[in-house]
């Protein structure tokens, strides 16, 4: 599948709610971010409160020690963990990520094949939200697990 990437404006991103929005980047209505076109990474999924981007670990992501660099597994966690709170909010509300703890279990390399990072919330305040999410193979095999917290600014009145 071919893929559409770039930015809306702020007015068109605030024009959406969350959930709204991302599913409006899986249809093709809105463009993929650019930096999935960086990395080779994807929005598939979005659902109230549950996301998924898939990745596939490639030869230009590895790092001088001969394996995927971590960032690879930590960008998709971290995209799929703060639009798994994105997909909650209101239209015109914004938020932004305050923490990110990440954890890899086994190397990623070329050979690995496709992978899927799905983000879960986990409690979602009025202006606190935190969510986790992992990283898997398609044979289900975990390469990394992660958790966020991002902080929610409701729209002005």
């Amino acid at each position: 599948m071919t893929y559409r990437y770039g930015l809306v404006s702020p007015e068109v991103l605030t024009s959406y709610d969350g959930l709204s929005f991302l599913r409006a980047i899986v249809d093709g209505s809105v463009p993929q971010p650019p930096i999935g076109e960086t990395l080779g990474f994807h929005l598939v999924e979005a659902d109230h409160g549950r996301v998924v981007f898939e990745g596939l670990p490639e030869l230009r992501h590895y790092n001088p020690i001969g394996s995927v660099h971590g960032g690879f597994a930590a960008t998709l966690l971290d995209s799929a963990l703060g639009c798994a709170i994105f997909s909650t909010i209101a239209k015109g509300d914004t938020w932004t990520t305050l923490e990110l703890k990440f954890n890899l279990v086994r190397p990623l390399s070329k050979d690995t094949g496709p992978v899927r990072a799905e983000g879960r919330i986990v409690h979602r305040g009025r202006t606190v939200a935190t969510s986790e999410g992992d990283l898997r193979d398609r044979a289900g095999k975990l390469y990394a697990h992660a958790t966020t917290t991002c902080m929610i600014f409701p729209a002005k009145a």
